[in-house]
């Protein structure tokens, strides 16, 4: 049987092609005819897959969406699903840094994205979080990880210990913190999380004895 003349396409295989760009050239590098380039077909072969840019960009955002687990809210311990929401929610930035403005924009119509929109809000709710409450909860636990997934902290200091001798006599260590930049960065993210979750906790609990009260009226 002959071979095909053209590679066959697919949308898997296109927005596998746009993923490797996006991580190795950055999202504003990113075109159809670039992916074409990448996939050794015609950019016109593309459009009969994908309509725009924006829609293959909407789909790889799913994809990546996809890895993040809300799985343990089903459990009904709002702790234990925020705390394994926030990691793989994180993981997964770290993985495709480049595309946080896409991810971090919010869900807009993506299937992804308001599923586990949808999973974080009801397991909240169901676990005893007034709505409202666990409105602010998941933003709150976004910006958290957005804001953790931007850029590093310690990789933002100079490795030159002369920039800070005789200078800036609190950071007389500032230049070691590149060489241990991911495991200040994972322990940092990490007391963040929880020191918000055990914040959380009174305020569950003065909640819980407000609603209690409201059902007695």
């Amino acid at each position: 049987m002959a071979r095909p003349k053209t590679p066959l396409l697919s949308k898997p295989a296109i927005r596998q092609a746009a993923i490797t760009l996006i991580d190795r050239d950055g999202l504003e590098k990113l075109s159809m005819r670039r992916i074409a380039q990448e996939l050794d077909v015609q950019a016109a072969s593309l459009y009969s897959h994908y309509r725009t840019k924006e829609e293959l960009l909407s789909d790889v955002a799913n994809e990546v969406m996809a890895h993040v687990d809300v799985s343990e809210f089903e459990g009904g311990d709002w702790r234990a699903g925020l705390i394994a929401w926030a990691r793989s929610y994180r993981a997964a930035l770290a993985e495709h840094p480049n595309l946080l403005p896409v991810i971090a924009s919010g869900p807009g119509r993506r299937e992804e994205a308001l599923r586990r929109a949808d999973a974080v809000h009801g397991g909240l709710v169901g676990a005893g979080w007034p709505p409202r409450f666990a409105t602010m909860i998941g933003a709150s636990t976004k910006y958290l990880v957005v804001g953790a997934a931007t850029n590093s902290f310690a990789r933002g200091f100079d490795d030159d210990v002369r920039v800070y001798q005789d200078r800036y006599p609190n950071l007389s260590q500032a230049h070691r913190l590149a060489e241990v930049a991911a495991e200040i960065d994972e322990d940092s993210f990490e007391l963040a999380l929880t020191a918000f979750l055990d914040g959380l906790t009174p305020v569950f609990e003065k909640v819980r004895v407000e609603t209690a009260e409201s059902a007695k009226d």
